[in-house]
């Protein structure tokens, strides 16, 4: 194609395919689906909806540039953008970086056209051109023409007049004339020097915007002179505008107050050596992996109802809180990782409840560094954002931690943006929070909501005040990312900590990784991080005050064993049990005898085992299991008839409603499990029997839920299509576009369809494709498919047989096989078409 591009879908055509496939990669949505030609392609990129998810992925100078392109006369040389962008004094940084603001806008077909003539797409204009309802960052009004569309022509006559123009013949010159001084530098500044100081004020003080302001029936003096000159213009009833040509000569002819050609620096940067940091995130690794674990034990037969909407109450977040020794809102941190992970789901059931998940089994037997990696790829590809929850809904409802509503589509997107930040820093370099936020508002600058239009009082003091910056979700996102990332050991004193780097690594044109690249970066950090973490140790040291010191993590079954023997009394670099009656007795109920719990104490310590430990373990021993329970409803039966005469004396027994059956035997108005609890409340140590007699062993089943998927994430938009995707829809629109724009030599009678597509009778068309395959040439068909569509394509024909055409396809690049009864006709191409 030659000359000037006079549409979208023209300038589309002279690119090349891998313009074409950048375009695509930029904007994924309008690849849903490919469209048939370029022409549809256009289309597709000019709707509202792709425009606006485009705008709202530009960093803030190339929306600074789109906004100066829609203030700008369409279409726009790139000089005068310049100038809108540097101002009559020029900015060197802002020259430097304009070029690649504008080939960005190229690139995602937001700005089309040569230099001389850039062009915003027409959507694009109409979103960021300012209007009363939607003002512009830039701060700027309408332009004089529109300010003074509808004023009488008398009045125009008298404006142009008292700016000291000649009169007019009729109102568009008179437009034009008001506009060309408003533009001219030395002739406004002449105007503006006869102007009161009150009233260059008022130009002062809306200059910046908004530029609205209202005034009453009767002007003060200076506002009187200001609107006699067209410098301030009715814009209703009682409220003035200043027009754009006027505030672009008092800012010197700059679009914006300040332009922000380049990224804020992350700074001020403080330096740690990297080892340490590895240490430091690999230590709270650990910790974050003990507090998970945590939460399988406490929830291991069963955690708390879910509620009828959904989610985990008040009561069972404080209690899940108090459990892991820490604040609600971490607590719901920690759940929400679990459940990402796919470690804990609800069970399904008719009375519903959370519980750990068949999954929860397999990640307790991985070692450290793997369990780590799958919890921080759940948390990186998560889109349920914790930070949220007690927030209020949009029905004013509290958001309930693992309920619904909590997804945030943006969050995957700020959180591998923010670690990127801190990934392209030296190792060991930590920045302030505040300076990851303000690089991250520059890349993705957020819209706020319209300012009110100002309102000028009647003696023109007075300006209505900038609304200040929105607290937006996704500086809330930055923050949390930032604090996740520190809990989970990503980060490690505020640095990227080397395994975090190999986290978030991905192909550099991948916006998106996929799955397969997502766990091939968490196996290489987990590989980094297994030489940082403690290694298990298989011993404890027991003491003569009835506890023991692990100096280390213990090796799971030592661990488990020892979590039934003893309470865990405190955690940190060493964990301390605590030996008491009540958790022998639970051992004892495991299904241990007194001499396999000696044996197990002194196999696994480093110390011998104390005098009063053995004690207690033989006294707790001697007791436990001369009460039996059974289920009459309930009974108890001892050997000794002195002692079921005690429990029946003691009045603590009243509401186990007991009585004597035998001398040896005492019935309960209870279940058995209530008359094992009241009787070890009353200091006894009974054993449940089973129905033949023997000692039933209480050993605790896990309860877990039926098989559960971890939650997908909530989508921001299509996914990044992948290379093999990009080709082929590029293929595609190729061929589609070849179809509908190849010369076509003229069809004979009858004349074509008013679709466009060809008709010819049956033996034409059978003639035609017969010819075709001897001279291996390609041919124009139109061709109704099954469900009745009509398309267009163009086919190179390779045999014809038994009412059937088998041809290539260059409209979808294969060999199909089409039935001739379903062809409308067929045209022959120009000889240089294909």
């Amino acid at each position: 194609m030659t000359g000037t591009p006079r549409t979208l879908a023209e300038e589309l055509r002279t690119r090349t395919d891998r313009g074409l496939v950048g375009l695509l990669r930029a904007r994924p949505d309008l690849l849903n689906p490919v469209p048939g030609d370029v022409t549809q392609l256009a289309t597709r990129a000019g709707t509202r909806a792709s425009v606006v998810r485009a705008v709202e992925r530009l960093d803030r100078f190339v929306l600074q540039t789109a906004e100066a392109l829609a203030v700008a006369p369409d279409p726009c040389p790139y000089d005068t953008l310049g100038a809108l962008m540097a101002g009559d004094a020029g900015d060197p940084a802002v020259a430097a970086e304009l070029p690649r603001a504008v080939a960005e806008l190229r690139a995602q077909a937001l700005v089309w056209g040569p230099d001389d003539r850039l062009r915003l797409v027409r959507t694009a204009r109409e979103l960021l051109t300012p209007s009363p309802a939607h003002p512009s960052p830039t701060g700027l009004g309408p332009t004089v023409a529109e300010a003074m569309a509808g004023m009488s022509p008398g009045r125009l006559q008298e404006i142009i007049a008292a700016a000291g123009l000649p009169t007019t013949h009729d109102p568009v010159t008179a437009v034009g004339a008001l506009t060309t001084l408003f533009a001219d530098r030395v002739r406004m500044a002449a105007l503006l020097d006869t102007a009161p100081a009150e009233a260059v004020a008022v130009l002062d003080r809306l200059l910046w915007g908004p530029p609205y302001g209202a005034v009453t029936d009767r002007p003060a003096p200076h506002l009187q002179w200001l609107l006699d000159r067209g410098l301030l213009i009715p814009a209703g009833a009682r409220n003035v505008v200043l027009p754009r040509e006027a505030a672009l000569h008092l800012r010197g002819g700059r679009a914006h107050h300040a332009a922000e050609p380049v990224p804020p620096a992350l700074s001020p940067a403080t330096e740690r050596d990297p080892q340490l940091v590895d240490n430091a995130a690999a230590s709270q690794a650990f910790t974050a992996l003990a507090t998970v674990e945590e939460l399988l034990k406490e929830w291991d037969l069963g955690g708390p109802a879910v509620l009828r909407a959904g989610g985990m109450s008040v009561r069972d977040l404080k209690r899940t809180a108090t459990a892991l020794d820490t604040t609600e809102q971490l607590a719901a941190f920690w759940l929400e990782l679990a459940y990402a992970a796919g470690l804990i789901a609800s069970d399904g059931e008719a009375d519903e409840r959370f519980a750990a998940t068949p999954a929860a089994e397999e990640w307790l037997q991985l070692p450290d560094h793997a369990r780590w990696a799958e919890l921080a790829a759940g948390w990186l590809a998560a889109t349920r954002a914790p930070g949220i929850v007690g927030t209020a809904d949009a029905k004013g409802r509290a958001l309930a931690v693992l309920g619904p509503h909590l997804d945030r589509s943006p969050a995957p997107e700020v959180r591998r943006r923010a670690l990127a930040l801190l990934a392209a820093l030296p190792p060991g370099t930590a920045v302030p929070a505040t300076a990851v936020l303000a690089r991250l508002r520059w890349e993705r600058p957020l819209r706020g909501g319209a300012p009110a239009v100002g309102q000028l009082p009647a003696d023109g003091d007075g300006a209505p005040a900038a609304p200040g910056p929105a607290d937006d979700l996704r500086s809330r996102l930055a923050q949390w990312t930032l604090a996740e990332a520190e809990l989970l050991g990503v980060t490690g004193r505020g640095a990227l900590s080397t395994h975090g780097r190999a986290l978030i690594d991905s192909p550099p044109d991948s916006t998106a990784p996929t799955p397969a690249e997502t766990t091939g970066a968490a196996t290489r950090a987990a590989a980094l991080l297994a030489p940082l973490l403690p290694e298990p140790v298989d011993h404890v040291l027991l003491q003569a005050d009835l506890t023991a010191v692990a100096p280390g993590p213990l090796r799971r079954p030592l661990a488990e064993a020892l979590g039934v023997l003893a309470d865990i009394e405190s955690k940190g670099g060493a964990t301390v049990y605590r030996f008491t009656p009540g958790s022998v007795r639970r051992a004892l109920d495991a299904g241990r005898s007194a001499a396999e719990l000696q044996e197990f104490l002194a196999a696994h310590s480093r110390t011998p085992v104390p005098q009063p430990l053995a004690y207690l373990i033989d006294d707790v021993a001697r007791k436990h299991g001369q009460l039996r329970i059974g289920a009459a409803a309930a009974y108890v039966r001892c050997d000794d008839d002195a002692l079921l005469s005690e429990i029946l004396a003691d009045r603590r027994a009243a509401t186990l409603r007991l009585r004597r059956l035998a001398p040896t035997v005492l019935a309960a108005q209870t279940s058995p499990d209530q008359l094992l609890d009241g009787l070890r409340a009353m200091g006894y140590a009974p054993a449940a029997e089973s129905a033949a007699g023997d000692v039933l062993i209480a050993r605790a089943d896990s309860y877990r839920t039926p098989p559960r998927t971890a939650p997908a994430p909530a989508p921001d938009g299509p996914p990044s299509p992948d290379p093999t995707l990009l080709a082929a829809a590029v293929r595609a629109i190729r061929a589609g576009d070849l179809a509908a724009t190849a010369e076509r030599k003229p069809v004979q009678a009858p004349a074509p369809a008013p679709g466009g597509f060809p008709r010819t009778t049956s033996a034409e068309t059978l003639a035609t494709m017969q010819a075709a395959v001897l001279t291996n040439s390609a041919l124009w068909i139109g061709y109704v498919n099954a469900d009745g569509a009509a398309s267009q394509r163009v086919i190179a024909p390779v045999r014809v047989e038994g009412g059937f055409v088998t041809a290539y396809d260059h409209t979808s690049d294969e060999v199909r096989t089409y039935p001739l009864h379903r062809i409308t006709g067929v045209a022959e191409l120009a000889d240089d078409s294909v």
